[in-house]
């Protein structure tokens, strides 16, 4: 059983509407995320069991839960969409884990909410199977996140553009409000809500914070981090809008995300993002900018003036200086640098210029760092030789350099690739086997194993991903 305590659903009208899932026919287990549940302190045989697979699926409902469709609005691609909301997902109520944390237990592809607009408010196989991968290598790699504590399939087809399974994704977050959620309240002038939501996040997330201004400079702290560590990955999230950025600091709403193969830094791989507004690269810029709309939001609660408008405007500011440190902790790691020095972010950025000439493997040059492989990564090596030189000659001396590099990169990603195959096996033959090798895998993203090999190889010419989709 769950124990549940339920802090959002105390809040008064207007931030969500009560809703219960919508059941389907006939739930199957596919994944069950064992040590999260324990971290959790959920009994994992229990969630296993018919009555666990009912909660999980949305088929009943165990006694604590408060089921309830978030609303919220967002800037999607610059433009404001006043009202938004979860539209396929219901926050079943939130638990205390053992250490004192609060969690969200979300189920997402539960059915049919009042922001659903014109969806289905379910969500099919392929993105359940990518969100579950993915969000679970970022929790093994250290970097915020929300988690995947079980998919399930419903025994139902959904329509995309064919009939797909159905499945369901239960997701556990430090909470899921959104810069969205502030925007929501802000847009309609609501300040007794957007002072009450405030009050709720300093609680929830940064109980040291003071004012509404200390509040943002929390954000901007944990998006810088959050961000940088994004960068170092080559991870490109692909749908950057105000509604997919959690005030937490935690990555969520993976949909058409992926991760670079050959490196270039304007890649963009979503279907929806046609102008590159959320490219590699521009996902810094991007923060910066979605920040820039939770400060507007926040403004009313430090004063309406011209002082609270310079004050906002300095904290958002702030972004580029942190994560210009952060992102420089992380590369300098990335080549063995624990402590960075004046001409070290010089030094990684060269390297990102020749990887970028060659297209050069974005992971398996960093891992190839420490075994001596990198250099097989360039179609013309010269360049990177005289890196080479120069970089042995800097870390010459630093007796961890090592240890640094082994605990910076991993040896394998989430491959586009290798998560479509999985996808198909799953869609066309009901074969989940090369979901769960990769999901093993992923779990020990440091650790070399011969069984493993191949999936840490880029996909070869007819295997490359150029574009992923969101599902929705």
């Amino acid at each position: 059983m769950i124990t549940f305590d339920n802090s959002y659903a105390r809040l008064p009208a207007g931030f969500f509407t009560r809703t219960n899932p919508t059941p389907v026919r006939e739930p199957a287990l596919v994944a069950l995320n064992r040590p999260l549940a324990q971290r959790l302190g959920l009994d994992a045989d229990w969630l296993a069991s018919p009555d666990g697979l009912a909660m999980l699926s949305g088929n009943r409902m165990p006694e604590g839960a408060e089921p309830i469709a978030q609303a919220y609005a967002g800037h999607q691609f610059g433009g404001f969409v006043p009202q938004l909301g979860d539209g396929r997902a219901l926050l079943l109520g939130e638990i205390v884990a053992p250490d004192g944390q609060r969690f969200d237990i979300q189920l997402k592809g539960a059915g049919l909410t009042p922001f659903s607009r014109r969806g289905d408010g379910r969500a099919w196989l392929g993105p359940v199977l990518r969100e579950y991968l993915v969000s679970e290598f970022m929790a093994a790699f250290g970097i915020p996140t929300t988690r995947a504590l079980a998919a399930v399939t419903t025994g139902e087809q959904v329509i995309r553009e064919t009939m797909l399974p159905g499945a369901v994704l239960t997701r556990v977050a430090a909470s899921h409000i959104r810069v969205g959620t502030f925007e929501f309240f802000a847009a309609r002038g609501d300040i007794t809500r957007l002072k009450l939501l405030a009050e709720h996040v300093i609680a929830r997330h940064y109980p040291d914070a003071k004012s509404p201004a200390e509040l943002l400079e929390k954000v901007v702290e944990a998006q810088a981090s959050t961000i940088a560590s994004w960068m170092a990955l080559g991870f490109i999230h692909g749908v950057m809008n105000t509604d997919n950025m959690s005030v937490s600091g935690e990555t969520i709403d993976y949909g058409p995300c992926a991760f670079m193969d050959a490196y270039r830094p304007d890649k963009v791989f979503s279907s929806i993002d046609a102008n590159g507004r959320y490219a590699w690269n521009e996902q810094p810029n991007i923060a910066v900018w979605n920040l820039a709309q939770l400060a507007s939001c926040l403004v009313p609660l430090m004063g309406n003036d011209d002082a609270a408008v310079a004050t906002a405007t300095r904290i958002v500011h702030e972004f580029p200086v942190i994560y210009r440190r952060e992102a420089l902790a992380r590369f300098a790691a990335k080549i063995g640098i624990s402590q960075p020095e004046a001409g070290d972010q010089a030094l990684s950025d060269r390297l990102l210029t020749i990887m970028a000439k060659s297209g050069a493997d974005f992971t398996r040059t960093f891992a190839g760092l420490a075994n001596g492989r990198a250099r097989e990564e360039f179609t013309d090596p010269s360049e990177f030789d005289l890196w080479h030189a120069d970089w042995r000659q800097r870390i010459a001396g630093l007796g961890d350099a090592d240890e640094v590099m082994a605990r910076a990169n991993p040896v394998r990603i989430p491959r586009n690739h290798r998560i479509e195959q999985a996808i198909a096996a799953a869609r066309d033959e009901g074969d989940f086997s090369l979901f769960h090798r990769l999901d093993d895998a992923l779990h020990a993203p440091f650790t070399e194993r011969p069984e493993w090999d191949d999936l840490a190889q880029p996909p070869a010419r007819d295997e490359i991903v150029q574009r992923t989709f969101c599902g929705t």
